[in-house]
């Protein structure tokens, strides 16, 4: 652990040693949605594999960039896509841009994902706030397992009310609901989603639960969101697969990166 410990330092030195303002908050932009990345101000963009140490990307629609600028006065550091554990089988890998962020002393983490619906009341092209979320991975984060350091949410609900707020100002249809995180990287069965449902999971997809887990465990408030981007298995009548994932995300980009914006600009981080 020491050695990883390390890694994040030299990562999180390098990353430093390019920016001129540490950020304040963070966004971990899921697939098809990096494009708000391109929207902040006086960007500095640093490929992650120039960054030491810093685990590869694979997955289409995730571009392996850490962009740093501005958000009206917030400096933000937004990743231009995740690390799946389906693509590494390392829960340190996948969970390496939350340590960084959190040895960059980020305040706030937004993490947003694309999604399967499994509300029949949603549709493709919603935004969803994630109000929380059952992990499904059958893992969790070495962060969760201290029972020193409990929490009440992995999401913050100020956060939450501020983002709906803007959604009403801005007119911006916005839903809420459970995210269920699973291993992947296949789609569910018919019969996976319905017990999902009963459950109650209201979107399912492949990231997102662990690296809440830690961040709300390191106290760093979290803000999800997820972009509906399909019906799931046995829901839409057609066969699911990850270009249909990027496409809605890019069609609904325009609301999700104005909605962005106004959170960041109203939300007061100091």
């Amino acid at each position: 652990m020491d050695e990883y410990r390390e890694a994040v330092a030299l990562a999180a030195g390098h990353i430093r040693r390019r920016i001129p303002i540490p950020p304040k908050a963070a966004i971990i932009l899921g697939s098809g949605l990096g494009g708000f990345a391109e929207s902040m101000a006086e960007r500095v963009t640093i490929p992650t594999r120039d960054i030491p140490r810093y685990p590869p990307l694979s997955v289409s629609g995730h571009q392996g960039n850490l962009v740093a600028g501005r958000v009206g006065n917030i400096p933000v550091l937004a990743f231009q896509g995740r690390i799946h554990f389906y693509e590494t089988r390392s829960l340190e890998e996948v969970l390496f841009p939350i340590r960084l962020a959190a040895d960059l002393g980020v305040q706030i983490l937004i993490v947003t994902n694309a999604a399967g619906a499994i509300n029949l009341e949603f549709e493709p092209g919603n935004l969803m706030t994630i109000a929380d979320q059952i992990n499904l991975t059958g893992i969790a984060s070495p962060e969760r397992s201290d029972v020193r350091r409990p929490i009440r949410s992995m999401y913050d609900a100020g956060l939450q009310e501020i983002l709906q707020n803007v959604a009403i100002r801005e007119r911006v249809p916005l839903k809420r609901g459970v995210y269920g995180g699973v291993r992947g990287p296949s789609y569910e069965t018919a019969a996976e989603i319905g017990f999902l449902r009963r459950l109650g999971v209201d979107a399912v997809g492949m990231s997102t639960v662990l690296e809440t887990e830690t961040a709300a465990q390191r106290g760093i408030r979290v803000l999800g969101i997820s972009c509906i981007t399909n019906m799931s298995t046995g829901l839409g009548g057609k066969k699911l697969d990850h270009r249909e994932v990027t496409e809605v995300a890019d069609r609904v980009k325009g609301a999700f990166v104005h909605v962005l914006t106004q959170f960041l600009q109203t939300a007061n981080i100091r």
